[in-house]
């Protein structure tokens, strides 16, 4: 056993978290790509089943009351809800990531368009949304579709130039929490003051913090948020993303896409939109009902382990300091070059280390048990999921990244 095996085998000793690894179904393989996609809970298969089985094919129809889909959205919000710093009745589950980016920079606009004409005299026009220049593809998407119908410019900006980017014309600011690349964590309260004090809004997307480390949403004034939920939350392939609105927002809150589940009366199928009140205005059509009690169900690891994101924001930080230590002490000198921030305060929950030929590289580390993910064009990307991954899965991975590296 090398020392740092030794190492690897004291640390997971000491693990607190260490028995939540029983809570998902899990094999020989070191999966660090929960960034992507995460593990399944063991328990979500008995639970789907019963949805399908006695929820659906029992109950039928009768299940949007008796068994609470109506509700669900609201419910399993207020679940998430802590996992982002937020209190209940701010956070609604439902669409994708994208679609909830588009109702939540359309609303932000609207919304500093309306404060620009309100009071005794008009304010400056804000007819600009500014756009993490790094940001996920899809955001950036979304971004311009959203410009385009607010009649605003779109700007481009890296997140540290923000503040200096911020004029009294920016209506929104759509940032991520954590470069989905590089795994950079960028400044939340920071960022956020800085938008307000422009008189702007602020969007968060929390795709790659939300379940990783902590968020502060109320704490820190945030106005909007997005995420989706099978990364680090686990909620399986395609699960709704979520909206958090904050509650002094909510009753200007005005969704660009306006759905009879969003509206006041939703059964009485009025021809006149009247929206809902609170978080239920980020509704907009039928939930997917399979995908959001799966959901339900995977978010149990967190209250039936009593996990505390403090206690995993601890681990995380731990986990990637030791893959960095392996690396280097495996990995020969000139062959793979972190591009994540060394210091905790700009580090998410992934390592991102740049190498030649790496997709090529990432394909034979899977083949050999160990799966992360390639992002063009020279990216290898190692997602560390506190709630399974253990201090063995780290030492392995470097060791097999050295053997892979030499051929």
């Amino acid at each position: 056993m090398s020392e740092l095996q030794r190492i690897a085998e004291e640390l997971d000793a000491a693990d607190p978290l260490a028995g939540v690894r029983g809570s998902f179904v899990l094999d020989d393989v070191t999966y660090l790509d929960g960034n992507s996609l995460g593990a399944l809970p063991a328990h979500v298969p008995a639970r789907v089943e019963d949805v399908v089985r006695r929820q659906w094919g029992e109950l039928r129809i009768r299940s949007w009351e008796e068994s609470g889909w109506w509700t669900a959205p609201e419910r399993i919000g207020d679940r998430i809800a802590p996992l982002v710093g937020a209190a209940a009745g701010q956070v609604v589950v439902g669409d994708s990531t994208s679609v909830n980016v588009f109702k939540a920079l359309v609303a932000a606009v609207r919304m500093a368009q309306e404060d620009g004409r309100s009071g005794a005299g008009a304010g400056p026009v804000r007819d600009e949304i500014l756009v993490d220049a790094t940001t996920f593809p899809t955001d950036g998407y979304i971004a311009e579709s959203a410009a385009r119908m607010t009649g605003c410019a779109l700007r481009p900006v890296a997140p540290a130039e923000v503040p200096g980017a911020l004029g009294d014309r920016t209506a929104a600011v759509l940032l991520n929490h954590v470069d989905y690349r590089s795994g950079r964590l960028h400044d939340l309260p920071g960022l956020t003051a800085a938008v307000h004090a422009a008189g702007a809004y602020a969007v968060w997307d929390l795709c790659h913090s939300a379940g990783a480390l902590p968020v502060g949403l109320d704490e820190h004034g945030v106005d909007l948020a997005v995420g989706c939920t099978y990364k680090y939350l686990n909620g399986g392939p395609g699960s709704p993303a979520y909206l958090y609105v904050r509650r002094d927002l909510q009753p200007r809150f005005d969704s660009p896409l306006p759905g009879w589940n969003s509206h006041a009366e939703p059964f009485g199928m009025r021809s006149d939109y009247a929206p809902a009140s609170g978080a239920s205005r980020g509704r907009v059509g039928t939930p997917d009902i399979l995908s959001l009690l799966a959901l339900d169900a995977a978010l149990d690891v967190w209250d039936e382990d009593g996990v505390s994101v403090a206690a995993v924001r601890a681990k995380s930080l731990a986990l990637t300091d030791f893959f960095l230590r392996c690396v280097e002490a495996y990995v020969p000198d000139g062959r793979v070059e972190s591009v994540t921030p060394a210091a905790h305060a700009e580090r998410g929950s992934q390592v991102a280390l740049r190498c030649d030929d790496a997709g090529e590289v990432m394909k034979r580390l899977i083949e050999r048990g160990v799966v992360g993910d390639y992002r063009a064009p020279d990216v290898l990307r190692f997602g560390f999921t506190p709630l399974y991954v253990g201090f063995a899965d780290v030492e392995r991975a470097a060791r097999v990244l050295a053997r892979t590296l030499a051929g």
